[in-house]
């Protein structure tokens, strides 16, 4: 029996699906929005509404998804792909 993942979101911190989240990956030092969620490195998810997206930019909740304070680019970056 193969169970599809699931990742908790990090502005509302409730368990989703795989598929319904957008994921921010990590790679040396450079935060990517992994829209194909292929990506290596280390990843943090966020849900595909816009309520979430603007409470994670609120909360600056990537920062404490990587335990790092995160550049404002990353933020900016979200607001615009939740515009889209």
């Amino acid at each position: 029996m193969h169970t599809k993942k699931e990742r908790r979101c990090v502005a509302c911190r409730e368990p989703k699906q795989q598929s319904e989240l957008l994921r921010v990956a990590k790679i040396d030092n450079e935060y990517i929005i992994d829209k194909k969620q292929k990506l290596g490195g280390r990843g943090a998810y966020v849900c595909l509404n816009k309520d979430c997206i603007n409470l994670a930019i609120k909360k600056r909740a990537f920062n404490r998804a990587f335990k790092t304070n995160i550049d404002s680019e990353l933020y900016v970056k979200l607001g615009e792909y939740e515009q889209n």
